[in-house]
């Protein structure tokens, strides 16, 4: 374990009309405590988990990948204010890590090659191929591979989205095995049942105000599934 807890401040907050400060979630929770090498966010979309996760990287001085900001018609001067009125705890003092978003994901391995024109052995690092040759889920897991083995924190925004069913049994592997070792802590926004289902892990539901720990076969994602399954078999 590296990270104990983050705490919240919303007596502090600049305003209640604007996201994500309008979120009753971020009113009623005011710690979220981390009690196993990896915690899951749980909840339905808009509920706050990706907010909160950035704000953590924030917090812990982890930086956030992202595109060329474009112009849009109308801006949140709000919408990344939440690190401000947020701390987090450490158990035995800071340590790095690294954020992931799949949404994201592509543009850091466009920059990677880019990078590798100058310096092969950036792609070695990650399994000796570009992360762009690769399709979306093998290179997701090359990226993991690499990244994981090393002590620090980890942080990440719905790593399913582009992996099957197989290989989200393979990250499923990977973060027992990674965080069975000690040396990384995971904290994982995600509607992956096969991920929820990870022994030992903790998962909060912010489908709860304030944020709770639920067990697994109590969240929405593990119901949904088991019950259309139950509704397939008796057709």
């Amino acid at each position: 374990m590296h990270l104990r807890s983050v705490a919240l401040f919303p007596e502090q907050y600049p305003t209640r009309e604007h996201f994500p400060f309008n979120l009753e979630i971020f009113h009623r929770t005011t710690r979220v405590d981390f009690v196993t090498p990896i915690t899951f966010f749980v909840g339905e979309n808009g509920a706050g988990k990706s907010t909160l996760l950035q704000a953590i990287a924030n917090r812990c001085g982890i930086h956030i990948w992202r595109e060329v900001e474009r112009k849009r018609f109308k801006r949140n001067p709000y919408e990344k204010k939440l690190p401000h009125y947020t701390a987090v705890e450490w158990c035995d003092g800071a340590v790095p890590g690294s954020f992931f978003g799949s949404d994201i994901f592509r543009t850091f391995a466009e920059s990677l090659d880019e990078w590798a024109a100058n310096d092969p052995g950036l792609i070695e690092y990650f399994g000796g191929k570009s992360l762009v040759t690769q399709s979306h889920g093998q290179s997701l897991m090359s990226f993991f591979r690499s990244r994981y083995c090393i002590r620090g924190l980890y942080l990440l925004d719905e790593p399913e989205t582009a992996l099957s069913p197989k290989t989200q049994l393979e990250l499923l592997a990977l973060l027992g095995e990674m965080a069975g070792g000690g040396h990384a802590q995971f904290i994982i926004a995600t509607h992956s049942p096969i991920l929820l289902s990870c022994p030992g892990a903790t998962i909060l539901s912010f489908d709860h105000a304030p944020v709770k720990p639920i067990p697994y076969e109590e969240s929405e994602h593990y119901r949904v599934y088991r019950d259309f399954f139950e509704r397939r078999g008796r057709t």
